[in-house]
């Protein structure tokens, strides 16, 4: 899994260079977090609507495509993917209440 992810980030990392009329990613990064974070929420609904339908397919298109663009966010603000796996990780054993209530004490 950290395979793909790690080929991904690389992509990512290099598209900060390339051109932005040769490159959707690299248009991006020249437009800002407030495209990127444009771009996310409207991928985190669409991976809702695809939920709501239930349709196997566009589940898995749509979450592919609100995942790749959680990464551009991480890479635009200089983090590691395996940042927040690690944080993941942390969390594993955890129940959903005691996260919460340990989030509250940072």
């Amino acid at each position: 899994m950290s395979d793909v992810l790690s080929k991904l980030a690389e992509v990512l990392e290099a598209r900060k260079k390339a051109d932005p009329d040769s490159s959707y990613v690299a248009s991006l990064y020249r437009d800002g977090g407030d495209k990127i974070l444009k771009k996310l929420g409207e991928e985190a609904i669409e991976t809702v609507i695809a939920g709501k339908g239930g349709n196997r397919d566009e589940i898995i298109y749509e979450t592919a495509d609100l995942w790749f663009h959680s990464l551009v966010l991480l890479a635009h603000n200089n983090i590691d993917f395996q940042t927040v796996l690690d944080e993941l990780d942390r969390r594993f054993g955890l129940s959903g209440l005691e996260e919460k209530a340990h989030r509250g004490k940072q």
